[in-house]
């Protein structure tokens, strides 16, 4: 197909053709009723601008980069998904790069790769988001940058969360609700600072129920399938075991289930299991895993938004934070034969409920 050229743009919108090379770059001092004017001949058109010509007409050159540094693949997929859908529609390219976040010379490295590939700028995903030194550089190089889930909000312009502290505490609220008090916690990578605000939401929940925290129902996964295994082995092999399991996510969840069915385990029945961010595997495995829906895609989505603004010296005021969301499926079902705390409490009768 014949590729539209800029100057069936301007005649359509009827403006010169360094008013449409104007919008298109961005720059200052357009008229808003212009500026929409060459917006709709370009929609209408279909133009898209040659990214060669756009990076030696100005200064940017419309590529940004998304680091990652995670061992889920489905993680990893739908960050670049939503990153790649917002450039896109902005006409930006996305260059996807993964790194070894303990590289000793990972400052280096990324700075080297913004100075070569000419990046405008960078999205950080975890654990790279809580990477101290390279945060450092970047802000000391002026190198524009947003950071997914960072352990904390002191840069709240520069960040993307949601609401993993809150979120957990819910869950283990609801775990409480189907009458489960020992309630074993497998806590996530170390060095992943949001997920561990994942298990201040546990630890919440318990307090706010009056139940004492037991540091013995307690061990550490380092968010991957095989670490999920051994901590299950650890919490399950105790003399008084755990009814129910909350995970820092899905893939040690899915390790904890495999070991209750080596075990003889039957779940939900004797052992409840949660997760943490609906990743596909939460949906495949038997039973079905209740879990914490991660908007991953959307937090993406968003960080590359905040990204372009802070390129384009556009304003950006609150916390951009989206929200994540109990889904309960089979993992999950009542403790003590079905009934519930109050109940097991009062030493009522077995009252009939709708876990799922």
């Amino acid at each position: 197909m014949r590729k539209t050229t800029i100057e069936e743009v301007a005649a359509l919108a009827r403006v010169s053709i360094k008013t449409v090379s104007r919008v298109i770059n961005d720059e200052p001092n357009v008229r808003e009723s212009t500026r929409l004017k060459v917006v709709d001949a370009i929609e209408r058109l279909g133009y898209r601008p040659d990214q060669s010509a756009r990076r030696l007409a100005g200064a940017r050159s419309y590529l940004v980069g998304l680091l990652y540094d995670n061992p889920s693949a489905s993680y990893v997929i739908d960050i670049q998904t939503g990153a790649l859908d917002r450039c896109r529609a902005e006409s930006y390219e996305l260059l996807i790069n993964p790194c070894n976040y303990k590289n000793p010379d990972l400052c280096a490295e990324i700075e080297n790769l913004v100075g070569h590939a000419r990046l405008d700028g960078l999205i950080l995903t975890p654990p790279l988001s809580d990477h101290q030194n390279l945060i450092a550089m970047l802000r000391e190089q002026e190198i524009p940058f947003v950071m997914v889930a960072p352990p904390d909000d002191s840069d709240a312009v520069r960040s993307v969360f949601t609401n993993d502290r809150e979120a957990s505490c819910e869950m283990t609220r609801y775990l409480l609700s189907l009458g489960h008090e020992r309630i074993g916690y497998i806590l996530g990578h170390p060095d992943h600072g949001a997920v561990g605000t994942r298990y201040l939401g546990y630890r919440d929940a318990l307090a706010h129920a009056g139940i004492r925290f037991q540091k013995g129902l307690m061990d550490q996964g380092y968010n991957s399938f095989r670490s999920g295994e051994d901590a299950a082995r650890r919490l399950l092999g105790k003399k008084n075991r755990p009814t129910a399991i909350l995970c820092g996510n899905d893939e040690m969840a899915a390790g904890a289930m495999k070991v209750a069915h080596e075990m003889g385990l039957s779940i939900p029945e004797d052992l409840s299991v949660a997760g943490f961010d609906d990743v596909p595997l939460a949906g495949q495995i038997w039973p079905s895993l209740t879990t914490i829906r991660q908007p991953i895609r959307e937090m993406a989505e968003r960080a590359a938004d905040l990204l372009l603004k802070q390129i384009r010296g556009e304003a950006v005021s609150g916390l951009q934070s989206i929200r994540s969301t109990l889904v309960i499926r089979d993992s999950t079902g009542p403790a003590y034969g079905g009934l519930s705390v109050e109940h097991k409490r009062a030493g009522g009768q077995k009252e009939v409920t709708d876990a799922g």
